[in-house]
């Protein structure tokens, strides 16, 4: 509902005529500082609503439906923009926060154990311990993260280089750029369908580290090519592997974690889309020094090394196999209660990373 009002309130400025920039700088904070809460919470609910059991084909679905409206969605803002200025486009965007809003309230959500309950009584700065706790303490928890965080801080800035493989090194304007970008959200479409239409029974973390490493190699490749084709087909793979990857890891830590801390965990999860414009500034840095293919070739190299030293620290995390039947909580809730330990099928590993 916060999103509908913010929309309001500067749909209003707009039509009024009384915008300013700075009005934009402060409903964007406001609009990014609900995301960082609405977006774990909307990732937690999914896992609530369907169990553990659909979880890996709901969270897919779920990318299925984001890289759809990133790929439709400007577009229909454009002609929203053509036909009713963009103060009304700002009006239209509330009422489906408000009819958004109207469909959550409505859902039916499984009752929370009395433990989920209690932790969400703990004030937020108790609630950021536990959560960074539970992530630092366990081994699985916290390799996941880091393959979460790691390939994306380093490759995804290659969106922002864009411009430069278009125009400076493939030596074509704007139009290969959206061709690039459209490529980059077929191949992430497609893959999101394909992990959403498999059925498994258990999880597995080498799916994680060898789409990561994939991810990280098409990019190298991409830096590389120097030939439009094979650059737009290069394209489709790094956005295909960057979306079945992270919908792995996510499903893993979703399973892993107990119930009461998904939350927390998924806060630490989506660190990710935050720390991107780090990634971004280190690009830009690098692209103005060496130039664009060079810059990204170096991010694409980190990002497999990252990867390679997760494996060679901890090797028998590939071997982590979870169970997608049943609900964390009914499985192993003793031994939680006790030591807090994940549910796995595989033994721990003795490494710590």
């Amino acid at each position: 509902m916060t999103n509908a009002v913010i929309n309001v309130v500067l749909a209003t400025l707009v039509v009024t005529h009384h915008v300013q920039l700075w009005h934009i700088y402060v409903t964007g904070f406001l609009a990014g500082t609900v995301q960082a809460f609405q977006q774990p919470a909307r990732q937690t609910l999914i896992s609530d609503m369907v169990g553990n059991e659909q979880i890996y084909n709901a969270l897919a679905l779920n990318s299925v439906a984001l890289n759809a409206s990133r790929a439709v969605g400007p577009a229909i803002a454009g002609l929203l923009i053509a036909w009713i200025g963009t103060g009304g486009s700002y009006y239209v965007q509330a009422a489906l926060f408000i009819f958004a809003t109207v469909w959550t309230i409505q859902m039916h959500v499984p009752d929370r154990a009395a433990r989920t309950v209690d932790q969400a009584k703990e004030t937020l700065f108790s609630g950021m311990k536990t959560g960074l706790a539970y992530v630092v303490k366990h081994r699985d928890v916290r390799t996941l993260m880091i393959l979460d965080l790691a390939p994306v801080v380093l490759a995804m800035p290659y969106i922002s280089l864009m411009p430069i493989f278009a125009k400076d090194v493939l030596h074509h304007g704007s139009r290969l750029q959206g061709l690039l970008l459209t490529s980059v959200g077929i191949g992430a479409f497609a893959g999101a369908l394909v992990v959403a239409s498999g059925r498994r029974r258990y999880g597995y973390a080498w799916p994680v580290v060898m789409g990561a490493s994939c991810y990280g190699l098409a990019l190298m490749g991409f830096a590389m090519s120097r030939w439009v084709p094979v650059s737009l087909v290069l394209a489709a793979i790094v956005g295909a592997f960057s979306v079945t990857y992270l919908t792995q890891d996510q499903t893993l830590l979703q399973i892993i974690a107990p119930r009461h801390l998904r939350g927390r965990v998924m806060s630490i999860f989506l660190l990710n889309r935050g720390m991107v414009p780090v990634g971004t500034l280190l690009a830009g840095a690098l692209a103005e020094k060496l130039g664009g293919p060079r810059a990204l070739l170096i991010l694409s190299v980190s990002c497999v090394a990252v990867v390679a030293l997760v494996v060679l620290v901890r090797p028998k995390f590939l071997w982590l196999k979870v169970s997608f039947q049943g609900e964390a909580e009914d499985v192993g809730t003793a031994a939680r209660e006790s030591a807090s330990e994940p549910r796995q099928v595989a033994a721990e590993p003795k490494q710590r990373l």
